[in-house]
């Protein structure tokens, strides 16, 4: 099959066609030099047409439901006309590279329903979970007419809060009745959060779940807010009855009105799209380091100096910036 030219896939991405929303995406996430250069001009001729959507992080442990809590979510948000995308960011193996990628699986309702996207992408080992292209597929899915963006991440670490770089809105999941909520809650994640959502409860653990909101309730008191003039509420929620889930929709939205109102909101964007500028200049110099057998030996025999004690780590940084015409 030919494969599809630039000018085909910016208007079938406009358009909203799927199967050429897909082929972008695809374009984007490749390694293969001749796809990047495309996936730039198809980006480029889209760019005019992104930013509309409101971009969502949702984050959790393992086990926290996140699937469960985006099929609902997502499902009352179409219900409602809005079109849905969801960038489910799987993780890659170690070992083999493959990836789970099993969350249209796990996303039944949403996977059926027509106002819905849903890209799984392997995290390529990449840092916080989140996969190395996912801020340009946000923009795909943007340009296709998708006003909200949910990005599900790995699970929360420290590296998680990588995530609030590329959203406007971070909601982090708990889980009540795990033990101490407060043993487990990382401060990292309180700094950065705009919201947390306390999952699961139903039957048994609504009263557990209480508890667990009135603990990090008191928790986020004591520390800023991740946005000035923002104190991050914390709500109960199940994604299995739909409990709570417009509560939360309607806190995100009151944080776009507050944030939009006082300027920050458009800022906020901008200053993430500085960021993401140095990231690029930073994965693109230690990919140049690294784009030759004899750049890697050169590196190595450094790296083997250094541990060694036959030289600094200045010295060699210094040797290895000056490879690149760097002093």
């Amino acid at each position: 099959m030919r494969a599809p030219r630039r000018d085909d896939l910016v208007a079938g991405v406009r358009a909203g066609d799927r199967a050429l929303l897909a082929r972008a995406i695809t374009l984007v996430e490749s390694a293969l030099p001749a796809h990047a250069t495309l996936a730039q001009e198809v980006l480029g001729q889209l760019l005019p047409d992104t930013g509309g959507a409101l971009r969502i992080g949702i984050s959790g442990v393992p086990g926290v439901g996140k699937s469960t809590f985006i099929d609902a979510f997502g499902t009352l948000l179409t219900e409602a006309g809005h079109r849905v995308a969801v960038l489910a960011v799987d993780p890659t193996s170690s070992v083999s590279g493959g990836s789970i990628l099993g969350d249209k699986t796990r996303m039944q309702r949403l996977a059926r329903d027509a106002r819905a996207y849903i890209r799984p992408s392997p995290t390529s080992g990449s840092l916080g979970g989140v996969a190395r292209k996912s801020r340009e597929t946000l923009l795909l899915c943007e340009a296709a007419g998708f006003d909200v963006v949910l990005v599900e991440t790995v699970g929360v670490g420290q590296s998680e809060t990588v995530v609030s770089e590329m959203v406007d809105f971070y909601l982090v999941l708990m889980l009540a009745g795990a033990g101490d909520e407060l043993q487990g809650i990382k401060r990292g994640i309180l700094e950065v959060a705009d919201m947390l959502a306390i999952n699961k409860a139903d039957g048994d653990n609504v009263l557990a779940a209480e508890r667990a909101k009135r603990d990090y309730a008191a928790a986020l008191h004591l520390m800023r807010g991740a946005r000035a003039g923002w104190q991050p509420p914390v709500q109960t929620c199940s994604g299995r009855s739909g409990e709570g889930l417009a509560e939360i929709w309607a806190e995100m939205l009151r944080y776009r009105e507050e944030e939009t109102r006082a300027g920050r909101f458009a800022a906020r964007r901008e200053d993430q799209q500085v960021r993401w500028l140095w990231s690029l200049v930073d994965e693109g110099v230690k990919s140049r380091l690294r784009g030759s057998p004899e750049q890697r030996a050169r590196l190595a025999a450094l790296e083997a100096a250094v541990r060694s004690g036959e030289t600094t780590a200045v010295a060699a940084a210094a040797r290895v910036l000056a490879t690149l015409g760097l002093r």
